[in-house]
């Protein structure tokens, strides 16, 4: 129960980092819904191709598409009171990405793959979405910049299988792990931790 729970609040969250992005970007009702939409359920839609997991998991639960129209419908009459849209879109992802982290390795877990797979789902469930809206509003991926982005999810996904090795409960697991890649990604940005880039002069 906790874990689908956990599934529809990364949801929600990542769908009004889409709407918001969106709505920075000007673009028309049609166009939030849709960057809403693939920010959701893109990278856990590419898991699910990966792995073979057909149909993916949002068409057999509408669940999933309400939680993407409410979260439109709440950021959009509350954009007035999302005044700071960059901090609110940053603190969105950054749910999301913790949440999504989980879910993939624990999808990767339930199809027996090895633990580093499931870290690299886990990783995909968690950034991809996010990939996928950049490109649609024509930013370069947040994930192929120096900021700290991917490197929180892999650590998560390293946290998750330390802490089912000394057999932690559950629930803990999955609080503890989400606490990890959200405290790692809110830690980068505050001091301004980034990965050198490499060029050539």
């Amino acid at each position: 129960m906790l874990f689908y729970a956990l599934d529809i609040i990364g949801t929600f969250a990542f769908a009004i980092s889409g709407v918001l992005v969106a709505m920075q970007k000007r673009l028309d009702p049609f166009g939030i819904l849709i960057i809403a939409f693939v920010t959701a359920i893109g990278g856990g839609t590419l898991r699910d191709v990966l792995i073979g997991r057909t149909p993916v998991g949002w068409m057999n639960d509408l669940n999933y598409v309400y939680t993407i129209g409410l979260a439109c419908v709440f950021a959009v009459l509350l954009r007035k009171k999302l005044n700071k849209l960059r901090k609110s879109l940053f603190l969105f992802d950054t749910i999301g990405l913790g949440v999504f982290t989980i879910i993939g390795v624990e999808i990767g877990i339930s199809v027996d793959l090895h633990p580093i797979i499931c870290i690299a789902l886990g990783t995909i469930s968690a950034s991809f979405g996010g990939v996928i809206r950049d490109i649609l509003c024509n930013e370069i991926p947040v994930i192929f910049r120096k900021e700290i982005y991917a490197t929180p999810c892999i650590l998560g996904g390293i946290t998750f299988f330390v802490l089912q090795y000394v057999h932690l409960e559950e629930d803990l697991i999955y609080i503890f792990t989400a606490l990890i890649v959200i405290s790692i990604r809110l830690i980068a940005v505050k001091f301004k931790v980034q990965l050198p880039s490499i060029y050539q002069k």
